[in-house]
Parts: C-alpha cells; sequence; structure tokens
C-alpha cells in the first residue's frame, strides 16, 4: 500500500469526509495522460521561442505580447489536475520529472542539430541559418519552463492533493478552481521573467504586458475548461477499476 493510499484510510480514521482515495498507475489511463503531458510540453517550449504579437488594444496602448505556445501549455496543468486528482501526489510528480527529462532531451537534440556540419549549398546554408534562429533560443525557453513548471504545478499537485485529503471525493471543482489560479501564477511569473530574453522582449513594459496577459489567459483558459476537467476526470474515476475498488472500501469502512 503507498503513502497515498495509507492516508485514505488514516483520514477516514480521524472522522474527515472519505478521505483521499487513487487509482494505480498501472491501470490503463496513466500511460495516455503521461505521453499527453509530455508531449505538450515540449510543443509548447518550441512554440514559446518564437515572439507573438497580436497589436495593441484600441485607446490603451496595452500590446497584445504573447508567445507561441500560448494556446498549447494550460493543456499541460489541465493534464496535471487530471493525474493528481487520479493518481495523486507522487503519480503528477512522476509526470512532472518525465516532462522535464525529455524537455531536455530534446533540447539537447536542438543543439547537436544545429552544431552538425550542413551541406555546403546555398539551401543548406539557409536551412542552416533558419534552424539557428528556430531552435537556438529554445534551450532558454526550456529552462524558463522547467523552473516555472516545477514551482506552478508542484504547488498545483500540493493543493489538490491537500483539499483532496480534507474534502475527500466531494468539492473536486473547488480544488480545480483554486489550484489553477495559484499554480498558473507563479508558473507564467517565473517563466515570462526567464523566457522573455530569448523571445525578443526588451522593455519592462513589454514584460508586464507579456506576463499580465499570459498569467490572465491561463487562468482563464483553465476556469472555462473546468467542466471538461471535471466530467473527465469523473468518468475516469468511473472506469478505472483500481479506484472503484478503493472507493468501495473506503466507503464500506465509512459505514
Amino acid at each position: 500500500m503507498t503513502t497515498e493510499h495509507r492516508t485514505s484510510s488514516t483520514a477516514e480514521q480521524s472522522g474527515r469526509p472519505a478521505g483521499a482515495v487513487y487509482a494505480d498507475r498501472g491501470s490503463s489511463h496513466f500511460d495516455i495522460l503521461l505521453a499527453a503531458m509530455v508531449t505538450v510540453v515540449v510543443l509548447s517550449g518550441i512554440g514559446a521561442a518564437k515572439g507573438v504579437s497580436f497589436g495593441t488594444i484600441p485607446g490603451t496602448g496595452f500590446e497584445i505580447i504573447t508567445d507561441g505556445g500560448f494556446f498549447l501549455f494550460p493543456l499541460a496543468y489541465v493534464l496535471g489536475d487530471i493525474i493528481t486528482e487520479l493518481y495523486g501526489a507522487r503519480s503528477a510528480r512522476r509526470a512532472i520529472l518525465t516532462s522535464f527529462a525529455v524537455s531536455i532531451l530534446a533540447s539537447i537534440s536542438y543543439q547537436v542539430i544545429i552544431a552538425l556540419p550542413p551541406f555546403p549549398d546555398e539551401y543548406g546554408l539557409a536551412k542552416q541559418e533558419a534552424l539557428e534562429l528556430a531552435l537556438g533560443p529554445v534551450w532558454i525557453v526550456v529552462l524558463a519552463g522547467l523552473a516555472g513548471f516545477l514551482a506552478g504545478q508542484s504547488l498545483n499537485s500540493f493543493v489538490v492533493t491537500r483539499m483532496k485529503r480534507r474534502m475527500g471525493e466531494k468539492g473536486l471543482i473547488a480544488r480545480l478552481f483554486t489550484s489553477s489560479g495559484l499554480g498558473e501564477l507563479v508558473d507564467t511569473i517565473i517563466f515570462c521573467s526567464i523566457a522573455s530574453v530569448a523571445i525578443g522582449i526588451t522593455t519592462i513594459e513589454q514584460w508586464a504586458e507579456y506576463t499580465i496577459l499570459g498569467v490572465l489567459y491561463k487562468v482563464l483558459v483553465q476556469y472555462a475548461m473546468i467542466p471538461v476537467t471535471s466530467a473527465v476526470i469523473r468518468w475516469l474515476k468511473r472506469t478505472d477499476p483500481t479506484y472503484q475498488r478503493r472507493l468501495a472500501e473506503v466507503q464500506r469502512t465509512d459505514g
């Protein structure tokens, strides 16, 4: 029995609601969720190396600045919420560290590809220059992503886990709302502070616009996704035999 599963029994003995129930990682869904998180994190690192400007908001002078990975990265937190809720904090840490490891491998691979000698013709040299411009700064974005994601996703996982221990199966929406806002806030501030150099941000004003928009966008997207996230979580709980078995055990103990 894992620490997380022992925690469930302890919670029941102390009279807390339902306790924290988790599924086994070996059940059919964890590998799919892990693969999806790794893919999202790696692709976000590539996309975030490109600065994106949608112009200014009329009458305000506020420039809408973001990066090319803006539409992908919130999905990493959605997947993190799902993994934490179903499999617990230890499994979430495993998913985070795996995403980091693959991101680092990808970043090193880009540098090796750039260092390899290109074809000496005009097309080969042009392609080499394009690769240097596109993939060269990705390592900075990966570093920013690792620092931000580690802090933000760890906080996100911690909040979900602690609230679930206290509330049991109840309060899923409250857990998602609370953890999403805190995790994205910390992540975005750290990420934007480091990655701004790689995407061409040169002034404090641009950094502030980039960070404020990033926080608002990511939090709003996660909040908008909560009905879908909670529905997916509930479906996965219903269809995972190890989760249902442990939930039944807790309910029998509670009864």
